[in-house]
């Protein structure tokens, strides 16, 4: 029988959970455990780990708790203060240490302003709200000294948030493995990538395409990963009005748009190997070459088999391209136009079609 995964709430429950307790202590009720109800209409109870006053108000500690989800800040400790302001009854947040600060435009917080999203600020906000009276406003600072180093794992740095990580949470609550989390963290890449004057943008998958992108002196603030999420992110792409995507990434996983599949992880789909055959076919290759190909694993290892018969000088790589470009406007109705780079592991390249040679001369790519 399969055992229920666990869900568990967001920094910004977190947040305010220990916003709630700061200004109960701060009104003589110091409590273990708050209720509160998250932005789903869940509602939560969500231990503290400590409560004291400070000079200037009360500051709650909060140790996230992500349940079953491999959640990078499970287990970090989420520090709140509050203060409380009798004559002015705005509510104003602050980044305390770990805590990142929004640097480019295109997110849903303004740059300049600390990296609490906006489900978390609204779940604060009703805190304060039911429990100082009419007029008052505070002052919260928010804090995790770990988000520091956790910024490294995230993709904060790309996005142009500074300094720590993010308090988010849409809903409040975190589901195990959140597939739709994760593909939801991706897409403020291309809004930030747009903010920056950028409509046309390079789509890298993985590491190696980022890198050799980079390597040919392609903008970094054109480039956005999908990982495996391609079909979503080009569906993101068009939403935004973007006017064209260079797909830029390895062969094995760039295989597989041209074949039409844009959820590129193996598990899910894997038809390397027979994209390539029949393409090979297409092109002339015999029964035994495509026998051949069937007999390995990888794309790298049945490319010496592909030029074994020819095949590169008749165009092989840059017609996979040039399917896989069109393959992805098709799944965008013609939205924008897409261009194709096909490399290999060692950072050479493959082929591209010749959307790619005109998308990339327009970010300055100087193709020889």
């Amino acid at each position: 029988m399969r055992k229920e995964m666990k869900s568990g709430y967001t920094t910004g429950s977190c947040a305010a959970a220990g916003t709630k307790a700061a200004i109960l202590a701060l009104q003589g009720n110091v409590v273990q455990e708050i209720e509160l109800y998250a932005l789903s209409g869940e509602l939560l109870h969500i231990p503290i780990k400590n409560v004291e006053l400070t000079s200037t108000g009360a500051r709650a500690e909060v140790i996230k708790d992500a349940g079953d989800d491999p959640d990078i800040t499970h287990g970090a400790s989420v520090f709140t203060e509050v203060k409380i302001n009798k004559d002015d009854d705005k509510i104003n947040f602050y980044a305390g240490l770990g805590i990142g600060k929004v640097t480019e435009a295109g997110l849903s917080i303004p740059p300049g302003e600390p990296a609490i999203n906006p489900g978390p600020r609204k779940m604060m906000t009703k805190v304060v709200r039911e429990l100082l009276p009419e007029g008052y406003g505070c002052d919260i600072t928010i804090s995790i000294p770990k988000g520091v180093e956790l910024a490294k794992k995230t993709l904060n740095p790309i996005l142009g948030i500074e300094d720590g990580i993010s308090v988010i949470g849409t809903t409040g609550v975190v589901r195990p493995m959140s597939e739709e989390g994760f593909k939801n963290s991706l897409t403020p890449q291309i809004s930030v990538a747009k903010a920056n004057g950028f409509d046309d943008i390079i789509f890298v998958p993985g590491k190696i395409g980022e890198n050799i992108a980079s390597k040919l002196n392609l903008p970094a603030k054109a480039m956005v990963q999908t990982s495996n999420f391609i079909g979503h992110m080009l569906e993101f792409a068009a939403d935004e009005g973007i006017k064209s995507v260079l797909l830029f990434g390895h062969l094995g996983k760039l295989v597989k748009v041209a074949g039409g599949i844009f959820y590129t992880h193996s598990k899910i789909a894997d038809a390397r190997l027979e994209i390539l055959a029949s393409y090979a076919a297409l092109l002339g290759m015999d029964k035994k070459g495509v026998e051949e190909i069937f007999k390995v694993k990888t794309t790298e290892a049945a490319m010496p088999i592909i030029e074994k018969y020819g095949l590169v000088e008749k165009g092989f790589y840059d017609l996979l391209a040039k399917r896989a470009s069109l393959r992805s406007e098709q799944h965008v109705f013609n939205a924008f136009k897409v261009g194709t780079v096909m490399v290999t592991l060692k950072g050479e390249i493959l082929g591209m079609d010749d959307n790619a040679r005109e998308i990339g001369g327009r970010l300055g790519w100087n193709i020889k």
